[in-house]
């Protein structure tokens, strides 16, 4: 008894869970579909705002949710009178018919009315017409700076072509021209008086815009008014172009454009163009934000040039969409790719490349009015924030831009749909201000001045009850309000009818049940005599007065409650309207009950819960009662088919015998379809009729059934049998006459011609001559070589052929011939067997595959036994050969046969011979097809069958390692031994271009070893990445000592790596030991090899193409093997214990490995483990000691490479260690990026960046910015906008349309492998800080982000990878020989907190000779790089009037081969009278030498460098008394270069400037008061082998001479002891390390050495990121005294800081590192004990 009951536990316990499992099911999916009950709103307004479905019941006694779906409110009593349910509703206000005839754009409708709830969208279909011809307004808007002067005289005189080119568009059109420069103001144009009057001989004054033609049909006018034109010009080289587009837009009166006409706006430059915030400059003055409208004067002058800023981009493409106007960017070839990337942002435009003269306008403006006129653009304007519009077509095709494919002339169908959001910015759309709910949405076609006005409203009225509220009701008893049927209870009042206060609710006995002493039976609590039922989430879980009911008890069906069509109330299903039964299971309709005649239940039955009871059971009555002729028909057609036959027709097997058929036979002239369903159909054997028959009644009853049958019979027509035997003899006499004429043929080829029946000759040869190929570009080691065959192509050929490898060498023949002919070497076979190909045979593990493989090697290997030192096939595979003619499908054997290189020509005839016999024993092959292929060459045969025409010869090509970098190969076509053929082309040559490899790969170690306890051998291989792509290898295991089948399992097979994996395994299945290795205690070392061969895609052999894995087999103690011992290792001499065995490491965690291994022979008593960092020295391994065989080593860094090895100890001592085993940590979130800096453009523009997570735990692959208002307490308000940065390299992000005056916060956060990390953020008010001095005129290679952008603008980027430049190719340069200015203003934030550190930009009298210096461009993919030295006074080395060097070096690359070289000019007590510019290779070749007389220009551009190569720069200026001394610099251009041609770069690809990193953080440490010790770590990235540092040591407030010490060698770490310094003086230190590639950036540091009584000895590290000179604060240089001990994080410009403060008896030493633990004790003996990771952030 007791056994059942727990046996009963389980079974009760699963059916507590699934109730539960249901109750919660149930529960939530009510909660889930029905946000109206869940919202339990508790009024009328704030219910039919939480959806749009929601409805509020106000009937006094409902007692049920009053906020619910309006079909439950009728379901659960609600009267429709009493139920408020808000409706949308959309009306058409105006709708006038298009008129095709009329020759303009129409639309239809023009006027729509919209009210919608919350969430409600709408739909109308929208009418479009565009005819094929309208009315055109051309407006060319053409760059008037100097080096556009050649166009202007090309459009002059093309005046009529383009009158001519209109006409041919339209008959009605308007022609108008303008013309544009840039801001008349500095630095954009030259304001020297002279320049002003005249920037160039003949040329007019600067302007910014000119509307010089306004729009005319007179195109006499135009070209008189266009003759008078004279060219402008200004001085940097991106122009103001975007100034005049807008004021093109906006000056619509003055411009002339037309109503209903396509307005086409041709921007015609060469030059790059200024956008937003490039007008604020401290040089133009600060200048307002562009107010959008009209600033054009009498003359037709735009005179707000300097008044205001250029515009942005999402402004132009806003204000250009809003007037109709199409751009068509005509750009010449040097500025081509930045329209191409600006004219994607409008929805409609053109771009078309101009040349240099500007003569191919008018074919420029034709191409690109075709392209346009079948686009078509509908955008939404003036659209409310709290609504948003679609626009789709069942007719055209959308482009990627939103604009449709049209056809003109007809009237195009769109579908335009306004859907209401619920929320906006986390707000609901009923608490936004009316202008953002409401709206007049203006719906515009291109080219159409007339819209469609949508007059658009969210619905958020309050409900018409709330505004008869009854205050103070006696409903309410006087304690509450009376509205919308519900008393709203005043204070301190409940209850339904407020009749409860809180004094009065004590009284709980009206609560509990009669039978019960639980209140509300325990499910809810007494509130004024009336239980409040406890909740369950959201919805009711019990209801009834005292709780007593539990909503999930009622009937269920089908595992439904109530049947999915009914509530539980009060423990009884509520069913809906249509259900009915106790469990809602019952329809009360009777149409599932409805027969097919219509009627009910057939009259047999009758109807119940929606089934017939039918009167009659039976297994062909149906479930309407009526026979089913389906059910089981076909078995009763075969049962009474005998009968059927015998009685109606007297024939079948029962003739003659019909007494003991029943049925009754009903003969008709035709089977009704009506009458019956199916019919039985089956043929008579004695005259091959088919009769048909069908069954009427029960058929479970036959006595009572009667069979109608078909009197006529369907019979075939009259027999021609004595025509067979006539047409046999026919065709047996013309076989007999076709086999005569081939035998005669085969046999007497001469006579060919004269007879018909064969061929007059044909050809067969290769198809090509020579091939070329590139081995990086090759997938295969083979070659599919066509073979032809011309002429007749009836009968068969063969074909034999071979190959010869590396014919271009001379003597290689006769190499091979001398070759030892006793060698082995593998011998490939290839034959086709007469079987169809399969895909099972692709899987060696397929049963299929198995057995055929059996089947080829056991007659191969007996065919070929023969042949003396054959071995026994190998690697069998299968496969089909593609054009092989008829036989194709057929599958072809792959095989390798082992034998001396002396049996090659007995393999050949044995192969040849069977394959004619077409079978090697019972293998069946087809004939004609082999391939036989040696070492170095190959023979074979292909067929041509009956009518083919060409087939693929597959050639080995012989890949090998040692190739030379240009090898050839030579196949012939040898003989035709089948058919009659000659042959025509008969070789090919095979060329194969070796090439730089794209990546190495090769095995980890040369040797492993494994324990059989293992079972699986596995065997790292590394690939060394050169050039990222895909890589593939072939691996095989070869015996040696161990043999295949009995100690391992042979393994072949293919390594691919995909771009950027670096690592892959090799798997080697172990076979345990034998039982005869046992008995002989397995004396012989057992090994087998692995090899890696044919490396593809690029790929090569690394440093070991083979590694030989040594078999470890356990100890064997009287046949036993132990549970410990794991490799048959003598012990080392004297009992030395041998290494362990199989070390294994496995990633746990991003901080935890596990490190595995076998004990070795012997008895450790433990292991010793160490560990350490990948590339450091074994020295610094942390070491552990435990006493199993594995050690979890924790602690660790994330993402990490760590090598490990292991040795066992015993009593003698430490054993031999193990291999060297590597592993990675896994991946960890990465820490917060680095600090937040601020480029701030203008007071609505800013510049974001930020520097990488100082943990990177991984690979960064993404960041977000998120960004948002904030009030004076640092709250967010509002919304907060997000913008994911895909590319980690791009950290920068410029932001527009910021609001003016008000502070954001800021945040980054980085995404890895493992996931997001955390946030860092900053608070800044834009208004507040200082602007960037000088803006940098291009499309930054950032993304920029429109703040105010509304929803076409709300993911706006834009992307560049160029710097802009005056064109190459242009007569006169636009860009001024004035020196440059590189001035950038920049502040910083640090911590979490947001508070601000700012950096000021200054300049010392004293500095070093060596000032290394990083400017980073922000805005820009390139980087602008400055070593320069900078000393502000003479060099008392030189003679008086010598210049000196150079103070300023700056590179910036303008393209991947072009290079601008930039200086200042050196201090010199004379006139210097010009400049020297030396430049070469850095490991020598030409030295190139550029001369500037001129003494004003400090800046050269070099052309034609090589990219990827570093050059050095030599620049030295020049005076009356001489030469000054060089300024040096090394830099390298790197970008990315086509594979086949290294020095050519990919035309579009980024390109950067590279240098050297910077050392690690310097670390100081005080030795006395006027000592210290200078340390620090190796640049992580040096760009060449380090060669040494040069260490600059200054005051920091000047005062004395600098000292440069040079410090030679390249350690992990370099010491440096500095003497003589003085007490209470701060110092400035900074090391660069100097590579093959030159000096690299610099790694500051501030130190103090303050005596005991001063303070405490305080150091700053530097951080390099945009390395320019800080002055830093006074507070900064001097620290108060931490009075604690313990390490102290805290965050210091945007970095993690440790501090710990140790005391000598000397001097208190403080240090700050930045991200490195340091942990120093100096004790008073000068002793110094250090521990310090070696991880450094580095810039």
């Amino acid at each position: 008894m007791r056994r059942k009951r727990m046996a009963a536990l389980p079974r009760a316990c699963a059916g507590l869970l699934l109730l539960s499992l249901l109750c919660t099911t149930t529960l939530c999916q009510r909660s889930k579909n029905n946000r109206c009950v869940q919202s339990r709103a508790k009024s009328c307004s704030e219910c039919i705002r939480v959806d749009k479905e929601c409805s509020f019941c106000t009937e006094e006694s409902f007692d049920e949710p009053r906020c619910d779906l309006r079909e439950n409110l009728l379901r659960y009593g609600c009267r429709e009178a009493s139920i408020v349910y808000m409706r949308g509703e959309m009306r058409t206000e105006q709708n006038i018919s298009i008129n095709t005839r009329l020759q303009r754009t129409q639309v239809a409708p023009q006027g729509m009315f919209m009210r919608l709830r919350a969430g409600e969208e709408m739909s109308f279909n929208m009418d479009v017409f565009q005819p094929l011809e309208s009315p055109v307004d051309l407006y060319i808007l053409m760059d008037f700076s100097y080096s556009m002067s050649d166009d202007l005289d090309n459009l002059k005189s093309m005046g009529h072509n383009l009158a001519d080119f209109l006409q041919a568009l339209t008959s009605n059109y308007t022609i108008g021209f303008g013309k544009f420069v840039d801001k008349v103001s500095s630095p954009q144009t030259d304001m020297r008086p002279e320049k002003l009057r005249e920037p160039w001989n003949n040329a007019d004054s600067p302007f910014s815009f000119k509307n010089v033609i306004r729009l005319t049909s007179n195109i006499n006018y135009f070209s008189q008014e266009l003759r008078k034109e004279r060219i402008s010009g200004n001085l940097d080289a991106p122009e103001g172009g975007f100034d005049a587009i807008l004021q093109t837009a906006v000056c619509k009166d003055k411009i002339g454009w037309r109503k209903d006409s396509t307005h086409l706006l041709v921007f015609s430059t060469e030059s790059a163009f200024h956008y937003e915030a490039d007008g604020t400059n401290v040089l133009a003055g600060i200048l307002a934000r562009n107010d959008e409208k009209c600033h054009l004067d009498s003359r037709g002058t735009y005179v707000y040039d300097t008044k205001q800023d250029y515009p942005s981009v999402p402004t132009l493409v806003r204000l250009l969409g809003q007037h109709n106007i199409i751009p068509i960017f005509a750009v010449t070839n040097h500025s081509y790719s930045y329209y191409e990337k600006l004219h994607k942002y409008f929805p409609i435009s053109e771009i078309g490349v101009l040349q240099e003269d500007s003569s191919n306008i008018v074919e420029l403006l034709r191409t690109a009015f075709e392209r346009i006129r079948s686009k078509m653009d509908i955008r939404a304007d003036y659209v409310p924030k709290a609504l948003k519009t679609e626009f789709s077509s069942s007719m055209y095709q959308k482009t990627e831009s939103g604009s449709f494919n049209i056809t003109r002339g007809e009237v195009g169908k769109f579908k335009v749909r306004v859907k209401a959001l619920e929320y906006v910015g986390g707000q609901h759309v009923c608490s936004l201000p009316e202008k953002d709910r409401q709206g007049v949405i203006h719906v515009k076609p291109t080219s159409l001045s007339d819209s469609l006005e949508v007059r658009a409203s969210v619905v958020c009225d309050v409900c018409p009850c709330e505004q008869h509220a009854v205050f103070s009701s006696p409903k309410c008893n006087f304690h509450g309000d009376f509205i919308c049927g519900q008393c709203i209870c005043h204070k301190g009042w409940q209850g339904d009818t407020c009749h409860c206060s809180a004094e009065l609710s004590s009284n709980k006995t009206d609560c509990i049940r009669p039978g019960d002493d639980k209140v509300c039976s325990g499910r809810g609590e007494c509130l004024c005599g009336k239980c409040q039922c406890n909740l369950e989430g959201q919805a009711q879980r019990f209801d009834g007065d005292f709780c007593q009911y539990d909503v999930l008890q009622c009937p269920r069906t089908s595992g439904f409650l109530c049947n999915d069509r009914g509530r539980c109330s009060k423990g009884a299903c509520v069913c809906e309207s249509g259900w009915e039964g106790p469990g809602c299971e019952c329809p009360t309709s009777n149409d599932t009950c409805i027969d097919s005649r219509g009627g009910i239940c057939n009259n047999q039955g009758r109807c119940e819960c929606g089934r017939c009871i039918c009167d009659k059971a039976s297994v062909y009555i149906s479930s309407t009662c009526e026979i089913s002729y389906s059910l089981g028909f076909q078995a009763i057609c075969e049962s009474i088919r005998d009968c059927v036959q015998c009685q109606a027709w007297g024939t079948g097997n029962r003739r003659g015998n019909c007494s003991t058929c029943h049925l009754q036979v009903q003969m008709v002239e035709e089977l009704k379809k009506e009458e019956a369903s199916e019919h039985c159909s089956f043929q008579d054997e004695e005259d091959d009729c088919t009769y048909h028959y069908t069954l009427k009644g029960d058929p479970s009853i036959l006595p009572n059934a009667t069979v109608q049958v078909q009197k006529k019979k369907e019979c075939p027509p009259g027999s021609f049998l004595w025509l067979i035997p006539l047409l046999i003899f026919l065709i047996l006499l013309l076989g007999l006459l076709l086999l005569l004429c081939w035998r005669f043929c085969a046999c007497c080829k001469a006579c060919l011609a004269l007879l018909p029946c064969c061929a007059r000759g044909r050809t067969v040869g290769f198809k090509e001559d020579h091939y070329m190929l590139r081995q990086s570009l090759m997938s295969t080691d083979h070659l599919d070589t066509p073979m032809v065959r011309s002429g007749s192509l009836k009968g068969r050929d063969t074909v034999r052929w071979k190959i010869n490898n590396n014919v271009h060498k001379q003597g290689f023949a006769s190499h091979a011939a001398t070759a030892n002919p006793k060698d082995l070497i593998p011998y490939g076979l290839s034959l086709r067997l007469t079987r169809l190909f399969t895909q099972n045979l692709t899987k060696p593990e397929s049963r299929e595959c198995e057995q055929l493989r059996k089947e080829v090697e056991e007659n191969l290997n007996d065919i070929y036994k023969h042949i003396p030192g054959c071995h026994k096939l190998q690697q069998t595979k299968f496969r089909v050969q593609p054009n092989s003619g008829k036989r194709q499908d057929h599958t072809i054997v792959d095989t390798v046969l082992t034998a001396p290189r002396s049996a090659k020509t007995d393999i050949i005839k044995v192969t040849e011979k069977h394959v004619s016999h077409e079978a090697f024993n019972d293998l069946k092959v087809s004939p004609g097809y082999y391939t036989v292929t040696s070492d170095q060459d190959a023979h074979g045969m292909v067929e041509f069958q009956e009518a083919v025409e060409l087939v693929d010869v597959r050639v080995p090509l012989f890949i090998r390692e040692d190739d030379d970098d240009e090898k050839q190969l030579q196949v012939e076509a040898i003989d035709v031994p089948t058919g009659i053929a000659e042959i025509g082309r008969r070789l090919v040559n095979i060329t194969i271009i070796k090439e730089q490899a794209s990546s190495l790969i090769t095995f980890l170690q040369p040797a492993y070893s494994h324990s059989r306890f293992d079972k699986v051998a596995k065997i790292p291989v590394l690939r060394e990445i050169i050039d990222n792509g895909k890589s593939q290898v072939t691996y095989r295991t070869r015996d040696l000592t161990a043999k295949d089948g009995r100690d391992y399992v042979f393994a072949e097979g293919d390594l691919i790596f995909q771009p950027g994996e670096t690592r892959k395994e090799v798997q080697v299945s172990l076979l345990e030991l034998t039982e005869i290795d046992t008995l002989l205690h397995n004396c012989q070392l057992k090994q087998f090899a692995i090899d890696l061969l044919h490396p593809k895609y690029g790929a090569k052999i690394g440093r070991y193409p083979q590694t030989t894995v040594t078999i470890a087999d356990p100890e064997v103690v009287d046949g036993v093997p132990p549970l410990t011992g794991m490799g048959q290792v003598t012990q080392s001499p004297k009992g030395r214990l041998g290494a362990p065995l199989n070390p294994n490491a496995q990633a746990l965690s991003s901080r935890k490995i596990r490190f595995s291994w076998f004990p070795p022979p012997g008895k450790p008593l433990g292991y010793k483990v160490k560990y350490w960092i990948q590339g450091d020295p074994e020295s610094e391994a942390r070491l552990i000691d435990v006493k199993s065989p594995s050690a979890e080593l924790s602690n660790l860094y994330p993402f990490c490479d760590y090598e490990m090895q292991v040795c066992a100890y015993n009593a003698v001592g430490e054993g031999v260690y193990s291999d060297i085993v590597h592993c990675r940590t896994l991946e960890d979130v990465p820490s917060e990026p680095g600090r937040l800096a601020f480029n701030v453009v203008s007071s609505t523009v800013t510049q974001l960046s930020w520097a990488e997570p100082a943990e990177t735990n991984g690979e960064i692959t993404a960041y977000e910015v998120s960004y948002g208002l904030v009030n004076e307490d640092n709250i967010p308000i509002g919304p907060v906008k997000k913008v994911l940065v895909e590319d980690p390299k791009k950290r920068m992000v410029l932001i527009e349309n910021l609001r003016e005056s008000q502070p954001y916060r800021y945040m980054v956060k980085a995404r890895n492998g493992a996931g997001w990390g955390p946030e860092r953020e900053a608070t800044i008010n834009l208004a507040t800080q200082p602007r960037r001095p000088l803006s940098i005129p291009i499309i930054p290679d950032v993304p920029i982000i429109d703040a105010e952008g509304g929803e076409d603008y709300d993911s706006y980027l834009m992307y560049s990878t160029d710097v802009l430049r005056s064109p190459v190719g242009s007569k006169h340069p636009s860009v001024s020989e004035d020196s440059e200015h590189l001035l950038n203003g920049r502040v910083d934030f640090s911590g979490s907190s947001g508070t601000l550190t700012r950096a000021t930009n200054t300049s010392y009298h004293q500095m070093s000779s060596h000032v290394q210096q990083e400017h980073r461009v922000m805005g820009s993919s390139s980087l602008t790089r400055d070593y320069s030295t900078m000393m502000m006074g003479h060099d008392s080395r030189l003679p008086l009037g010598v210049p000196d060097t150079p103070t300023r070096l700056v590179f910036s690359a303008l393209g991947p081969t072009s290079l601008k070289v930039s200086w200042q000019e050196p201090h010199c007590e004379k006139e210097v009278q010009g400049y020297s510019v030396q430049y070469q290779l850095l490991n020598g070749g030409e030295v190139h030498r550029l001369t500037i007389p001129n003494p004003g220009q400090n800046s050269v551009v070099v052309e034609d460098l090589l990219p990827n190569h570093s050059y050095i720069f030599k620049v030295k200026a020049q005076s009356e008394e001489g030469w000054g001394p060089e300024r040096e610099g090394v830099i390298t251009i790197e970008s990315q270069v086509d594979p086949q041609s290294p020095l050519s770069p990919v035309p579009g690809s980024p390109f950067t400037l590279s240098t050297p990193s910077a050392p690690g953080p310097l670390v100081f440490t005080a030795l006395s008061p006027d000592s210290l010790q200078l340390s620090w770590e190796r640049p992580r990235k040096p760009n060449g082998a380090i060669l040494g540092y040069m260490v600059t040591c200054e005051m920091l407030h000047g005062g004395g001479e600098p000292r440069n010490i040079y410090v030679e060698g390249d350690n992990p770490e370099t010491t440096l002891t500095v003497p003589h310094l003085s007490e209470n003086i701060p110092y400035k230190f900074k090391v660069q390390a100097k590579t093959t590639q030159g000096f690299g950036p610099e790694r500051e540091g501030i130190i103090t050495i303050e005596s005991q009584d001063g303070g405490t000895f305080s150091q700053f590290g530097g951080q390099q990121y945009m390395r320019e000179v800080y002055n830093f604060p006074t507070e900064y240089t001097t620290k108060t005294s931490i009075s604690h001990s313990s390490l102290d994080p805290h965050f210091s410009d945007g970095m993690l800081m440790t501090t710990q403060r140790v005391e000598s008896a000397s001097s208190t030493l403080t240090k700050q590192v930045t991200k490195e633990f340091v942990s120093r004790t100096v004790m008073s003996s000068g002793t110094l004990t250090k521990q310090m990771e070696r991880q450094f952030y580095e810039a």
